[in-house]
């Protein structure tokens, strides 16, 4: 009998789905967008119906699944499999995701974990990572977090949620407010989302910006901020650079407090970086993306002369970049 596994990768914009077959060969996908009011119940009901229509494409039973395994952007406590905060989706907090979800499935086995720790795995296994004992996957994106490798395996702390390192506090009391609660944490100064809010802010304070024409009447977003930067928007600049001076003082941090010098980057920014006119760069050299931004004032801080790797995302053989949220939710199976 083949057998089956399913991986999904929750983000805080969407929900993204693959099948996979006893070779780890993803041969079905689904994606549909997170919606953000749900509560708890009718978010995950929204997952069981995309699994139970997944199975009925390929007409699969339950004894053709091994198992499902979902990343979350969230605090998780992992052997409970209950998601206790999640910042992006703030009504997803306090909630036995797995034990329902397995009830919701008819008993298939459910595994969920913080979606920095599955991507990692998924890098460390399959991608970029190949190679090194210690890795740090640090996806930035809509928000920015780690998941961490130490001597081949997943490091989740005492509870679950080691990694979140987004959330570390930058400028207590000051900035804008998380969703973890808290004012002035790295996330809440330069993640995807976050930036926006504090452009916004900007804005309402009297500076001006070719940002609110390109929006129009819609909401403000990343893709306005790469428009407006290219075309040399003061506003929009202002709001790069602190976005790449901040990530570029997370990694720093990350590295004297773990010394592991494998980064591997994956995330929405990597791409939005890669199409602004010279990288980002705020320190005056020539830079080409993101993750050479990153490190220029990664470099600026660390004083000692080891090597340290900045690498992209990569995933091996026929998966894509896009895929290691799904591929590292299937991994928890294995």
């Amino acid at each position: 009998m083949d057998v089956y596994t399913i991986g999904i990768d929750v983000g805080g914009t969407k929900a993204a789905y693959g099948l996979l077959d006893s070779d780890k060969k993803i041969i079905s996908r689904r994606t549909h967008k997170s919606n953000t009011g749900s509560s708890p119940q009718e978010f995950f009901d929204e997952i069981a119906c995309n699994i139970h229509g997944i199975m009925a494409e390929k007409n699969l039973k339950n004894e053709n699944i091994r198992g499902i395994g979902i990343g979350m952007p969230s605090f998780i406590l992992f052997d409970e499999g209950k998601i206790v905060k999640t910042s992006n989706l703030t009504n997803i907090n306090n909630f036995p995701a797995r034990d329902y979800m397995t009830e919701k499935l008819g008993g298939i086995h459910v595994v969920i974990d913080n979606d920095a720790n599955t991507a990692a795995i998924a890098e460390h296994r399959h991608g970029a990572g190949r190679g090194f004992n210690n890795m740090l996957y640090c996806p930035v994106g809509t928000g920015i977090s780690c998941g961490i490798v130490i001597n081949g395996n997943i490091f989740r702390g005492t509870y679950g949620w080691s990694g979140e390192t987004g959330h570390m506090i930058l400028t207590p009391g000051e900035g804008i407010m998380c969703g973890c609660e808290n004012q002035g944490c790295f996330m809440s100064w330069t993640s995807g989302s976050m930036i926006i809010k504090h452009i916004e802010k900007w804005i309402e304070d009297g500076e001006k910006s070719i940002m609110t024409t390109l929006a129009g009447n819609g909401q403000m977003d990343c893709n306005h901020l790469s428009a407006a930067y290219n075309d040399d928007d003061p506003l929009a600049r202002r709001a790069i650079a602190q976005m790449v001076k901040i990530l570029g003082v997370w990694t720093y941090n990350l590295y004297v407090t773990f010394n592991i010098n494998c980064f591997v980057f994956g995330g929405g920014l990597i791409k939005m970086f890669r199409e602004l006119k010279d990288g980002g760069s705020v320190t005056g050299k020539k830079s080409g993306d993101l993750l050479e931004s990153m490190k220029e004032i990664f470099d600026d801080y660390n004083k000692n002369s080891m090597p340290v790797y900045f690498k992209e995302a990569e995933l091996s053989g026929e998966m894509t970049s896009n895929d290691h949220g799904i591929i590292g939710a299937a991994e928890l199976l294995y």
